[in-house]
């Protein structure tokens, strides 16, 4: 036992100072950690903000202008005023995103107890920002009516007032939750590159016969590499976790980081060992940098971090839980580090990433044992 362990010490220091010695690897691992995670965080926002608006005002009342001055800032640029003739070649210019028309007697209709009709114009390309943007529009709208008619009876306003109580995430803020889930897919991305990229390195340099010829077992060989790359993993998560997420993006994290890292490991032991195996299949270095696109692809837009499980086709959810450790992962994040969860809740998430993990772990090392020992 004190062998086996004394030869994964050894490799590991190997494989440690083969990534030292590998300029373009480290900068990769350093620009994964520090400006992707705050460049996606930032520049790939979901929020209604900054949304151009016109108005179409064939009514010219009170009314109509309350509304119009009720589309502010930071959701709303100052709502233009245009002709109706100009409406949809302002749309096809792209040069607003929303075009609300307030037709004539709008304001003597809401008085006579009608029920006049406000068309808004949309442009749903970019659709995350147009549904939003056009909820913001009817509440505003709806809001200002509703204010206009109580005043003018004498009522006391709304028959209600609604309260919202927003948990985890108070201000909607997208990079609250983007920067985390970036960490996760540039920690998958990361440690299956590292991992295979080892291997295929030195069956492309030789180097495998030298360890055929050396005193160490095939298990010992695989565990060197998935221990050696997924401590530098790990330090870069947890560095960037503290420094970028919490200190340059102000996200406050609820829960441990201690336990997010000591799932993190059990996650990293699960994506490095399918690292190793896609690297068993491909021969070469770039076989192997078009095979892990589509796996990698798969299981991060997949994985619950992009749009919710749920969204998803029944079918799908159990699919990628069976065979992607990343929905555990993502799931057991996002109750710790924004839910404050502790152990005894994430457990299930941590044992189906193991058992995972475990499946590919045999399944690399039977394919590791046949290609480079058979080979």
């Amino acid at each position: 036992m004190r062998r086996h362990l004394a030869n994964v010490y050894r490799l590991i220091i190997k494989e440690l100072r083969s990534f030292r010695s590998d300029p373009i690897m480290l900068a990769l691992v350093a620009y994964s950690f520090t400006i992707a995670i705050y460049a996606a965080a930032t520049g790939a926002s979901t929020e209604a903000t900054n949304l151009s608006v016109a108005i179409v005002d064939e009514d010219h009342s009170d009314l109509s202008r309350r509304i119009a001055d009720g589309l502010t800032p930071p959701t709303f640029q100052p709502a233009v005023q245009i002709a109706a003739t100009e409406i949809d070649p302002a749309m096809n210019s792209q040069r607003f995103i929303y075009v609300i028309e307030i037709p004539p007697k709008f304001q003597a209709d809401i008085l006579a107890g009608l029920q006049p009709t406000v068309q808004i114009n949309i442009d749903a390309t970019a659709a995350a920002q147009a549904f939003n943007g056009m909820t913001y529009i009817q509440n505003v709208i709806l809001k200002y009516v509703a204010a206009f008619v109580a005043g003018r009876e004498g009522g006391s306003g709304e028959p209600i007032k609604v309260v919202t109580h927003v948990k985890f995430n108070p201000n909607f803020k997208s990079s609250w939750f983007t920067g985390v889930m970036q960490i996760i897919s540039n920690l998958t991305m990361i440690t299956v590159m590292l991992t295979g990229a080892a291997l295929i390195r030195e069956r492309e340099q030789g180097t495998v016969e030298h360890l055929l010829v050396m005193p160490v077992v095939p298990m010992e060989i695989m565990l060197a590499k998935i221990m050696a790359n997924g401590l530098v993993v790990l330090g870069a998560t947890g560095l960037s976790l503290l420094f970028v997420v919490q200190w340059w993006l102000q996200v406050p994290i609820a829960g441990s980081v201690l336990l997010f890292l000591a799932g993190s490991c059990i996650y990293v032991f699960t994506v490095a060992s399918l690292g190793i195996a896609l690297g068993t299949v491909a021969a070469t270095m770039a076989q192997f940098g078009l095979l892990s696109i589509p796996v990698l692809l798969v299981m991060m837009l997949l994985s619950g971090s992009t749009t919710p499980l749920e969204s998803m086709p029944v079918w799908l959810q159990y699919l990628m839980k069976t065979i992607s450790p990343t929905p555990h992962f993502v799931i057991f994040a996002q109750d710790v580090l924004y839910r404050g969860a502790d152990a005894a809740i994430v457990w299930p998430e941590l044992l189906a990433t193991a058992v995972i993990g475990g499946v590919y772990f045999v399944f690399a090392l039977r394919r590791f044992r046949s290609v480079i020992f058979s080979g």
